[in-house]
């Protein structure tokens, strides 16, 4: 009875000698199942000819994970205009509150703004959606933002659109 002597596979090299293995237990599968006799072969890749194959580059982006979501109403927004703002956001798209505009400020920084649902409330993937118009006046000039914003049940809102246009002079 012959023996076969295997061979400690290096990392750099385990992943084409696999391939191969893989290839030649397929073939003697197929020629065990034909009746042939024939030994099995083992290849072993020589590591300078793995070292040439090239490691597959990840991928940069997948199709399961869509776009980040807008966080804010614009960049210029410090943490505490957004929680202000945020905060008017969740009175204004409320399906219990009354649909009117819901204003918010910070003396601190100068900025305020209000925020008018423009519809009323629907849901889309399990969500509380509502479409809103928000303004946001700053020292250096105002725009408006147009947008969606959604919640789980029981959650918090959530921006899932924006579009900000400047306010004409």
């Amino acid at each position: 009875m012959r023996r076969h002597v295997c061979k400690v596979i290096s990392q750099a090299t385990w992943r084409p000698a696999l391939a191969l293995l893989l290839a030649s237990v397929a073939t003697a599968g197929v020629l065990a199942s034909a009746g042939c006799s024939q030994p099995l072969l083992v290849f072993q890749a020589k590591p300078e000819a793995a070292a040439a194959v090239p490691e597959p580059a990840e991928p940069v982006t997948t199709g399961s994970i869509g776009p980040l979501a807008p966080r804010s109403f614009g960049g210029d927004l410090t943490t505490e205009d957004w929680r202000r703002a945020k905060s008017a956001l969740a009175v204004a798209l409320d399906p219990q509150g009354n649909g009117q505009p819901v204003k918010w400020d910070n003396p601190e920084s100068k900025m305020r703004g209000m925020v008018n649902p423009t519809g009323l409330p629907y849901v889309a993937n399990d969500e509380i959606c509502r479409n809103f118009l928000a303004t946001v006046i700053a020292p250096s000039g105002s725009r408006f933002v147009r947008g969606t914003g959604c919640r789980p049940s029981g959650g918090s809102w959530e921006l899932k659109s924006l579009k900000a246009t400047r306010a004409p002079a």
